[in-house]
């Protein structure tokens, strides 16, 4: 009895060390993972939305729309459109990024009251995204090369990393910390601080629903702490793999939106 409980001891010693050592170590390669799981599943994808804005006192807004993105190559360029449907005050609004790697994002927004094609400036990408507590920024994601990274700590389910912008000027925050799930890489928690260790913003994924094969985030939050004011978005009709046309991508489909995706 005393041989089958050390044997059972060194089994799941063994175990843990397998586990411990199955852990990736490196931040920038895990960063380069859940930047893979966060905006490039498959070739392209389309997926109606909808965000629940609340303000401090309680008061909701609603904005709907659709998202169809289609990936030039993994981890590179990338295009995106987002066209709003609900409600009547911004229907027909839509929003329109060239995502790149090596240089600021191309960003528009088209305007239907007033007919213009405005273009977001990369000084704007940490502002306001009609009015939600997303930024422009958070929806086509941050480029990691903006940053620098340490890992804090890894535990049974969790890679801790800190995030220090290199450009202090260019955001409003002094770090944030990101919680990585180590299946699925995907960002679980991020939170953003000021420059006095204070807790400005959090981002939480709420659920997440595996579609295609893909882990995909189906519900998330962003709080501002400030006031406690928040914004939800959920997500509905995923689809992977659909074949978007490159030309459907462009400045003609803001004034013209290619119905056949939006479905």
């Amino acid at each position: 009895m005393k041989y089958l409980s050390k044997l059972l001891i060194l089994v799941c010693s063994l175990s843990s060390f397998v586990g411990q050592a199955g852990d990736l170590t490196n931040a920038n390669e895990i960063i380069t993972k859940a930047n893979l799981a966060s905006y490039y599943s498959a070739d392209d994808g389309s997926a109606q939305a909808r965000m629940i804005i609340v303000d401090a006192q309680g008061n909701k807004q609603m904005r709907q729309f659709t998202i169809l993105r289609k990936d030039q190559t993994d981890l590179g360029n990338q295009d995106i459109l987002v066209f709003f449907s609900r409600p009547t005050d911004v229907q027909g609004t839509v929003f329109r990024v060239v995502k790149k790697v090596t240089s600021d994002d191309d960003r528009w927004l088209y305007l239907p009251a007033l007919d213009l094609v405005k273009r977001i400036s990369a000084g704007d990408k940490r502002t306001s995204f009609v009015g939600a507590h997303f930024f422009y920024e958070d929806v086509s994601g941050r480029n990691p090369a903006e940053d620098n990274f340490t890992l804090l700590k890894t535990d049974n389910n969790f890679y801790t990393i800190k995030a220090q912008p290199k450009d202090l000027n260019s955001v409003e925050f002094d770090h944030y910390i990101v919680s990585v799930d180590k299946n699925t890489f995907l960002p679980m928690q991020v939170d953003f601080y000021d420059s006095q260790g204070k807790k400005s913003r959090s981002l939480q994924v709420l659920k997440t629903e595996a579609i295609d094969g893909f882990t995909t985030v189906m519900h998330s939050k962003i709080t501002q702490h400030s006031d406690g004011s928040y914004t939800e978005m959920q997500f509905r009709n995923v689809k992977y793999n659909v074949g978007l046309p490159n030309d459907i991508f462009s400045e003609r489909s803001l004034r013209n939106p290619p119905k056949e995706w939006l479905d």
